[in-house]
Parts: C-alpha cells; sequence; structure tokens
C-alpha cells in the first residue's frame, strides 16, 4: 500500500494523471465551511482546517488563517529542512549521532532503543521524527539545524510569515501567546510546496512522501473518517488540549487532496478530539 500511495503521488505531483472526465464533486467550498463550522458548533472548541482539491483547484478554509499549537506538525517542516540540507551538500544521510539515556524523552519508541553507540543516522532520525513522531528524534534533528529558529527561518524560505517554532520538544501546550503556532492555511501551503513542488530535489521528495505514507500515529484522525480505497500520508500532532493531523489524501483514480485540521478544545479528552478529526476525513471523502 505504502508503494501504491508513493507511486500515485509522484505521477500526480508531475502531471501524469489527470481526473477523470465527467468526474463530478459534491460539494463547493461554501458546503465544506459549513459543514466545518456545524461539526464545531456541534462539540464545542475551536476547529480550523484548510484544504485544496488539486484536480478541480478548490480550496476551502475555516478559520484558516487563526492560529493553533503546531504540536508535531512542525515535524514536517524539521524534516524538509534537513533534507534541504542534504540537497545542498550540507548534511549527509549517513552521518551518524550518538546520544545517552539522558536526551530520551516520555515518546521515544526508536530513539530509547538506540542510546549509545553507534547511534542512529540522520535518515534514521528523519524515520523516526515522521513515522513514529519520536520526539527525542525530532530534538537531536533540531539540534543539527541550530534550534527550533532554524525551522521557523525554512518555514519563511516558503513563503510562510506565519508559522514559528520557539521550542524543543516536548510541546505540551504550555507556550505563552503565538509561540509555537501556525495556521491551517499556513501549513497546507507549507505542504503544498514541499510534497508536490519543487524546493526539494525529487529524491528527497521521494523519502519524504514515503515517510508521510508509512505514518504510524494517525489511525484514529483523519484517516479513520476516509473510504478503505482512499490512500493517505499523515503527519499528527497533540497537546494538552489540541490534536492536529496534516495530511496528503489520494481518492482512488485521481489527483490529491491536501488537508490541514487543527482542533484546541479543553472540555473534552484527546480521544474525543480525534474522533472530531476523523469526521473531518468523513468531509473531506464528499469533495
Amino acid at each position: 500500500m505504502n508503494r501504491r500511495y508513493l507511486l500515485k503521488t509522484l505521477l500526480y505531483s508531475t502531471g501524469a494523471l489527470l481526473a477523470r472526465p465527467g468526474s463530478s464533486f459534491a460539494q463547493t467550498t461554501g458546503d465544506t465551511v459549513a459543514l466545518i463550522a456545524a461539526l464545531e458548533h456541534r462539540h464545542g472548541g475551536r476547529l480550523g482546517v484548510a484544504t485544496l482539491d488539486t484536480a478541480t483547484g478548490m480550496r476551502s478554509a475555516y478559520r484558516g488563517n487563526e492560529r493553533f499549537l503546531i504540536c508535531s506538525t512542525f515535524k514536517l517542516l524539521l524534516t524538509a529542512a534537513v533534507l534541504k540540507r542534504v540537497d545542498n551538500n550540507e548534511e549527509q544521510l549517513d552521518r551518524r549521532i550518538t546520544f545517552d539515556r539522558s536526551l530520551i524523552l516520555a515518546w521515544a519508541p526508536v530513539t530509547g532503543l538506540n542510546v549509545g553507540s553507534p547511534g542512529m543516522s540522520i535518515q534514521e532520525l528523519c524515520e523516526a521524527t515522521m513515522i513514529m513522531s519520536d520526539n527525542t528524534a525530532a530534538n537531536l534533528l533540531l539540534e543539527t539545524l541550530g534550534g527550533p529558529a532554524a525551522v521557523t527561518a525554512y518555514a519563511r524560505s516558503l513563503g510562510d510569515t506565519k508559522t514559528r517554532l520557539d521550542h524543543i520538544e516536548p510541546l505540551d501546550g504550555s507556550q505563552q501567546g503565538d509561540e509555537d503556532t501556525t495556521t491551517p492555511q499556513s501549513m497546507l501551503e507549507n505542504m503544498q510546496k514541499i510534497m508536490l513542488g519543487k524546493t526539494l530535489s525529487e529524491e528527497s521528495r521521494t523519502r519524504l512522501i514515503n515517510w508521510f505514507a508509512m505514518n504510524q500515529t494517525g489511525s484514529q484522525t483523519l484517516k479513520a473518517g476516509l473510504s478503505s480505497d482512499w490512500l493517505i500520508g499523515d503527519k499528527t500532532g497533540a497537546a494538552n488540549n489540541t490534536n492536529n493531523d496534516i495530511a496528503l489524501i489520494t481518492p482512488p483514480g485521481r489527483q490529491p487532496i491536501l488537508v490541514a485540521a487543527y482542533y484546541t478544545n479543553d472540555g473534552i479528552n484527546s480521544n474525543a478530539r480525534k474522533a472530531v478529526l476523523a469526521k473531518v476525513g468523513k468531509i473531506v471523502v464528499k469533495l
């Protein structure tokens, strides 16, 4: 399934596949926004969603320019920034980094098994960051860039004037003001440039899309609302009162849909917030 996803996405991104002749889509931009607004009204909190159907060019946004905690969705920008350095011959994927037990955070399913020599390669750290959302791996990669400000700088290089990263993991929701925030629309545009554009080399873009497709943390969010024959690559994020999911979703036989969904609600638990994001997935299916 991952290979099918990767192949289709690469073909779509180069224009090799076109939407099926005569395809019709039930929703308009207004319909999508109304459905998202109604979903937020039913469950409370603040829900921000931006979508782009690359088959039709149709965009929608609800609270698209409002700030939400970025949580672990920053890891897409982090990994892309590392791959950009690889493209520029400033980093090598096979360079190894060793680390001790003092750096292991509560969520470190991969790095926790690789303490001490021989450590992990840059490529392995990228994989752990994207596929398992390993927080220690993300911090080790941040250190190679020079810290969180480098992720903000990379976002600015993409034309994103709003996304910012101010701290290393864990991003637990205790930040102040605009610290460690993004907007759904900003992240959507970043995804379009990183995964469907030419900001990275073809080789680096292929790696990133493949890691995106292999994510192991999104089964309860957007993916849970999709039809079984739809393919998805995504990156989730979570904090004390927030669950997020950004995704490249491929319906059968046509070009992908990009979705950036951010949901903050103090009144319900993480499982309930994930269920709301799954309902966003159901709305996307109707696009």
